[in-house]
């Protein structure tokens, strides 16, 4: 089972229950065309049927699903638009969100922010050391993959603005299968990859700090135009 949703309100329970099976399709574990039930995504995250159908109407809002008749769902195929569309509008949607979250993020969000990238950047230098030594790295490029995606996470939660973050998670969830696929395998082939991305993490966690918003939008901007350089070839004018 999945983790335990049982104590929560109906809305909570439909909430939590929505973003757990999103996140269960972003990372591949429900694959592109895998059938799901109710029952069985209420026996996996071991609440009832009810919130799961609620869940499942707004996955399939999101594209994340499909229904191909009354009583049959299928995980959706990739979407038609290509990884670099879908990759232009992130970077501007990037680029809001540290814009939003320069403006309000709390002392906490701060402290969180500071802790993650901390942790990720250990991570980094680790997995590079066992690189070097010739140690095994089975996991550790997932690991450092999910610990950026944490921190990212954590810069969209620091806008507390809830429509930028639905809005953000669904244009993410579209193509993260690829984008995750993508970077686990460039990681793979060079422990380096994306080392010159931490500076702006660093960079844009500095603004967020002084409540910057123009700085904290700019370098959120160039960062993610980098990176999808990086992944696909493709400049955002290109694209």
């Amino acid at each position: 089972m999945d983790h335990d949703l049982g104590n929560l309100d109906s809305t909570s329970l439909a909430e939590r229950a929505y973003q757990r099976l999103r996140d269960l399709i972003v990372d591949g574990s429900l694959g592109p065309g895998e059938r799901v039930t109710e029952r069985g995504l209420a026996e996996r995250l071991s609440v009832s049927p009810t919130p799961v159908r609620e869940a499942i109407k707004r996955l399939e809002a999101d594209g994340l699903l499909e229904r191909k008749s009354p009583r049959i769902v299928h995980v959706a195929g990739p979407t038609q638009a290509t990884p670099e569309k879908l990759a232009e509008v992130e970077i501007v949607l990037r680029g809001l969100v540290a814009r939003l979250a320069a403006v309000h993020a709390t002392a906490d969000d701060i402290a969180r922010l500071t802790q993650l990238l901390d942790a990720a950047e250990d991570q980094t230098r680790l997995y590079r050391a066992r690189v070097a030594e010739g140690l095994p790295i089975d996991g550790y490029a997932e690991e450092l993959y999910a610990s950026v995606q944490e921190f990212n996470a954590a810069v969209l939660a620091s806008t507390h603005n809830p429509v930028l973050i639905r809005l953000f998670e669904q244009t993410r969830a579209l193509s993260s299968v690829e984008r995750r696929e993508r970077s686990l395998e460039h990681l793979r082939k060079d422990p380096t990859f994306g080392r010159s991305r931490w500076e702006s993490h660093r960079n844009t966690l500095d603004a967020i700090r002084a409540h910057d918003p123009e700085r904290a939008e700019r370098t959120a901007i160039e960062r993610a135009q980098s990176a999808m350089l990086e992944l696909t070839g493709v400049t955002a004018a290109e694209a």
